[in-house]
C-alpha cells in the first residue's frame, strides 16, 4: 500500500507561512532544490487544496519564466504527476489535474488502487489538517528553515490526541535547512 506523506518547509517555530501568507523565506537553496527533485520523482499522485494548486501553477509554464536546469527538470516531473484538487471555489483545473469528486479518504483509496509504486503526497495546511485528523498520513517530512515567525499558518493543526512518530531520516541539506522524516507508529 502506497504511503501518504505530508512534506512542507517549516519555520523553526512550526509555521509553513507567515501571518500574511508569506512563504518567500522558504525558497529552496540549490542543494535543497535538487533534493526536492529527487523526492518528486517518487510521487505517484499529489492531493492539494486550491491555494497550493494555484501556487504550483508556476511550474506549468516554467520554460517561459525559468532557466535553471534543476528547476526545468522539476517542472517536467511535476507536470507529469496526477493531481487531485480539493476546492469549493474552483470549477476547472488545468494540466494533469482533476477536481476531487469524493472525500479525502476515498480519493486516497482510489489512488492506492491505481498506482503500484511511489508515494501519495498531501500538500497544504488545510488539506493536511483533514488528513491528520482522519489518521491518513503515514509520513511527515519537514524542511526546517532557520527562521522564527512567531505566528502564521501552522504545519500541524490542533490535535484531539497525540500522534506518536518515529524519526526515520534526518540530514543537513545546507547551512540553513534540516530535513526531518518521521513515520507514524501504529
Amino acid at each position: 500500500m502506497l504511503p501518504v506523506i505530508y512534506s512542507m518547509s517549516v519555520s523553526l517555530d512550526g509555521f509553513i507561512a507567515g501571518p500574511a501568507g508569506e512563504i518567500g523565506w522558504s525558497a529552496p537553496f540549490p542543494e535543497q532544490m535538487r533534493f526536492h527533485l529527487e523526492q518528486t520523482r517518487h510521487i505517484a499522485a499529489y492531493l492539494c487544496g486550491s491555494g497550493l494548486y494555484r501556487e504550483m501553477l508556476v511550474w506549468e509554464n516554467a520554460e517561459e519564466t525559468m532557466a535553471g536546469e534543476v528547476e526545468l527538470e522539476f517542472a517536467r516531473i511535476w507536470r507529469a504527476i496526477p493531481k487531485v484538487v480539493f476546492s469549493r471555489t474552483l470549477e476547472t483545473v488545468t494540466g494533469n489535474a482533476r477536481l476531487a469528486t469524493a472525500d479525502l479518504a476515498t480519493e486516497i483509496g482510489r489512488l492506492r488502487d491505481q498506482f503500484d509504486a511511489g508515494v501519495i503526497a498531501v500538500g497544504g495546511a488545510g488539506l493536511a489538517a483533514t488528513a491528520i485528523d482522519e489518521n491518513l498520513i503515514d509520513e511527515y517530512r519537514q524542511f526546517v528553515c532557520p527562521i522564527i515567525l512567531g505566528e502564521g499558518t501552522p504545519y500541524f493543526p490542533p490535535l484531539a490526541a497525540p500522534v506518536d512518530l518515529r524519526l526515520i531520516e534526518s540530514r543537513i541539506l545546507n547551512s540553513r535547512t534540516v530535513y526531518l522524516r518521521y513515520e507514524r507508529t501504529r
